[in-house]
């Protein structure tokens, strides 16, 4: 364990973080894995012996856009993605937060860290999760073993589906050393329509309808009114907002079908696209909530129960994803995970003390523990983070 004791390892490519991650296995140490070390503080790593960082493998490897697909090292950063394809009227269909704001980030967010963390904004209530534009990989396990999965097609056929396991996972089975990724045509315009005074009740049941709608929103969230009311938005009522992309023709006859299904709920105002793109942006970053020193939790419930959040839990919401994504300012400092429960849902502590993950047990945790084992045995990754 001497080897790597405090040790920082910055390897730059597969080969040297699969000897980092033999080399750790074999004195009995473990590591903490990195990349732009933006959510280091969530679920924070146990007795690690030395921190494998991999801003160093941060090269896009292949990009062609008329495939749609995108390969790169985990370490290239999201600004520096995003800024590529959409050179090319392309986007990153799932969206990604940084979050580096919300948990007071001083380093960038990385493409490994997003996928690694299963990190999705707005558009997924229509596009999907981060794990679900994940079309292949490789990378070391826990074992000192390398491998891959998946492919470099949009169309890929595999026994098992290791990229969904590997997305989420938070750097505890295998580290990323190459990430394939499917990309989307950037819609050509987008129009936000904002109703106005809903209570969480009347706005879960607006968004409910608005996504049973032709309308293909592609965003849907809610800020009640304590929230709208902080910056940037600093608005004087609730807000309920909806998106809605694609061509300009097809926009307008959208919006037009979206407010008369939504006609029993008030008259609606419009973001025009510029304007709606900072909406969104500062929704995706929870941006209302920058700097508040109560604890965060990020909640996932069924979105039709989202508003009842606001009822079982004291505090300020924020709520995207239709209600089924709610960020949540608790007033007080216990833990909110049993009413979360009840709810059918479970919570993450994102920022505050031991912020982390919610304990798993019975059949879940017992799961858990096998894919571990298959993937880590010795516990060389991460150890402590998800536990």
């Amino acid at each position: 364990m001497s080897e790597i004791a405090a040790a920082l390892e910055r390897p730059t490519s597969a080969e040297g973080v699969l000897e980092v991650v033999t080399r750790a296995g074999a004195a009995g140490g473990s590591l903490e894995v990195v990349g732009g070390g933006t959510k280091r503080g969530i679920g924070a790593v146990q007795g690690a012996a030395g921190v494998l960082s991999l801003d160093r493998l941060n090269k896009v490897i292949d990009y062609a856009p008329e495939e749609l697909v995108l390969t790169a090292q985990p370490g290239v950063t999201l600004a520096a993605l995003e800024k590529l394809v959409a050179a090319e009227g392309q986007m990153l269909p799932f969206e990604p937060p940084h979050l580096t704001g919300l948990l007071g980030s001083k380093g960038e967010a990385t493409l490994g860290g997003a996928l690694a963390a299963n990190l999705s904004g707005p558009r997924r209530v229509r596009a999907g999760a981060a794990r679900d534009h994940l079309l292949g990989f490789e990378a070391v396990t826990g074992r000192g073993e390398l491998m891959k999965a998946g492919g470099k097609v949009v169309k890929n056929v595999t026994g098992y589906d290791l990229s969904k396991l590997m997305a989420g996972s938070w750097g505890t089975l295998a580290v990323f050393t190459e990430v394939t990724i499917k990309v989307l045509p950037a819609a050509r315009t987008e129009v936000t329509m904002l109703w106005f005074g809903l209570d969480d009740r009347r706005a879960g049941e607006a968004m409910t309808q608005a996504m049973r709608s032709v309308a293909e929103v592609s965003g849907a969230a809610h800020l009640p009114s304590r929230t709208a009311a902080r910056a940037p938005l600093s608005g004087e009522m609730s807000v309920t907002a909806f998106r809605i992309e694609g061509f300009a023709a097809s926009v307008v006859a959208r919006v037009d079908s979206l407010t008369n299904a939504l006609a029993g709920f008030g008259r609606a105002d419009q973001l025009d696209a510029v304007h709606s793109r900072a909406f969104w942006n500062q929704i995706g970053e929870v941006a209302a909530f920058h700097g508040d020193p109560r604890p965060l939790w990020r909640i996932s419930v069924p979105p039709a129960c989202g508003w009842q959040v606001g009822e079982a839990v004291r505090g300020e919401g924020l709520y995207d994803w239709a209600g089924g994504l709610v960020w949540l300012l608790a007033d007080n400092g216990g833990d909110v995970r049993p009413a979360i429960r009840a709810l059918g849902g479970h919570a993450t502590l994102y920022r505050g003390e031991d912020a982390g993950f919610e304990p798993l047990s019975g059949a879940h945790a017992a799961l858990s523990a096998r894919v571990k084992a298959a993937f880590d045995p010795a516990g060389v990754l991460n150890p402590g983070r998800m536990t």
